[in-house]
């Protein structure tokens, strides 16, 4: 069932319209019967049509051997090749969303939950690295650095040798026990409503002795954040911004046309008409394979990019990383990103959108495939009693020292409340509704 592939997503919206880099419209209408069985055959239909390693499916495929349509597409990603960094099929991305949900994530920010997000630490703790203001979360107290000690009278070492921290935060109420930073600790009982993410938090220009850096937070790339572009670059270009940070450590992706919008942004006019990606398909849809140039205007000549990245970084985020570095010095302060260089498309079908893993992305050199995550160059904590770009943040302290001096700072590990390095931090489970994979909210 050869189709277009059209709108295209690192994050995993929807395809539409009848180019690939047509990114508007609601997601491409699928021809399924809408029984179990015929939802089923649909997605093995549009597997074998469109999935990136469409080859390694098997021949033959029992559809009553799995309950749902949901069940089959995650046995069929079993058959992505297995990464040698952990054993396990490197797809972890396919999934089958609600189109309600996909709609109101990727266009307004938007999604039902209490409005945080987690991390372990290294003693196993699980803390807030943010919570989203005017959320359930925020009118309950909650904060960043703060301890979940029990969810619905449970420890959390008990949950996670169970069912597992996710499947207990899809509960609704749920009863929290919190430490605070202070050490005293209260209870809340938090009911999950209409939360709104803001993709730009926060942007300013930091006068050091060396000169002005440009700085600014972006939490996950949806369509609300590109009109913003226009005012933070402008300040940044007012400025004569050449050294910019970039801050995507809890930044799991989003849609690729704001991605390639803020590339657009960072390359400025210097870059116009070189190439930012690639977009690669499996052999069946070669056709839509494309190549995105630059199509800059800013006047912003950017010459140093500093990434602040966690495990958590991923897909679009490591989109801009990788594509920015054959034109800038481009440096990862932080952690080693998560390594999701593959991207989704979707496909309407059933008031459902089938988002499977669809394509690469490869950079003007032709550099990706690191599903082993991209390699952090100065490793800095994430202080989790310190707000996320303040003067004092780890991360940026270490950003700014790179800039003054060229070398990296000596890592200090003075407190206690910070997140785990990626390579012992448990991994909560983001794989799913568009909120969870792409900006570890829930």
């Amino acid at each position: 069932m050869s189709r277009k592939l059209c709108l295209i997503l690192l994050a995993g919206l929807a395809m539409t319209g009848c180019t690939a880099s047509d990114d508007s419209g609601p997601p491409q209408v699928g021809d399924a019967a809408c029984s179990n069985d015929g939802q089923k055959q649909f997605v093995l239909d549009v597997m074998r049509d469109v999935y990136f390693w469409h080859t390694s499916l098997p021949a033959s495929v029992d559809l009553s051997a799995h309950a749902s349509p949901e069940a089959l597409l995650s046995h069929l990603a079993s058959f992505s090749p297995i990464s040698t960094a952990t054993g396990q099929p490197v797809d972890r991305f396919s999934f089958i969303n609600t189109a309600a949900a996909d709609s109101a994530f990727f266009g307004e920010g938007q999604f039902e939950g209490f409005g945080f997000s987690t991390t372990f630490d290294e003693n196993d703790n699980l803390l807030f690295t943010r919570v989203f203001s005017g959320s359930p979360a925020a009118m309950a107290g909650f904060g960043r650095g703060q301890q979940i000690i029990t969810l619905d009278g449970r420890t959390i070492a008990d949950i996670e040798a169970n069912e597992g921290i996710s499947a207990m935060f899809d509960m609704n109420p749920l009863d929290f026990t919190i430490r605070r930073l202070d050490g005293s600790e209260y209870p809340a009982r938090v009911t999950k409503d209409v939360v709104t993410i803001d993709p730009l938090p926060q942007w300013r220009v930091i006068d050091t002795p060396a000169g002005s850096v440009g700085y600014m937070e972006m939490s996950t790339f949806i369509s609300t954040a590109d009109p913003v572009f226009d005012t933070i670059f402008g300040e940044f270009a007012l400025a004569n911004i050449s050294d910019l940070i970039i801050d995507l450590r809890y930044n799991g992706g989003g849609l690729v046309s704001t991605t390639e919008l803020l590339g657009d942004f960072l390359g400025g006019e210097s870059l116009d008409g070189l190439v930012f990606s690639k977009t690669l398909y499996n052999s069946n849809n070669s056709g839509s394979n494309s190549i995105r140039p630059f199509q800059g205007t800013n006047p912003l000549n950017l010459s140093r990019l500093v990434v602040i990245a966690t495990g958590g970084t991923a897909s679009a985020s490591e989109l801009v990383t990788n594509s920015m570095e054959p034109h800038v010095e481009v440096t990862i302060v932080g952690d080693t990103t998560f390594g999701k260089p593959v991207g989704q498309v979707g496909i309407l079908f059933c008031e459902k959108v089938l988002r499977p893993t669809a394509f690469e992305s490869v950079n003007a050199l032709d550099e990706g495939g690191y599903f082993d995550g991209l390699p952090v160059d100065c490793a800095a904590d994430d202080d989790l009693t310190v707000a996320v770009g303040a003067r004092d943040d780890p991360n940026v302290e270490a950003a700014l020292t790179y800039f003054a001096t060229g070398a990296c700072p000596v890592v200090s590990a003075s407190f206690s409340a910070k997140a785990a390095p990626s390579d012992v931090r448990h991994q909560i489970d983001l794989r799913g509704r568009a909120h969870r994979e792409y900006a570890g909210a829930f």
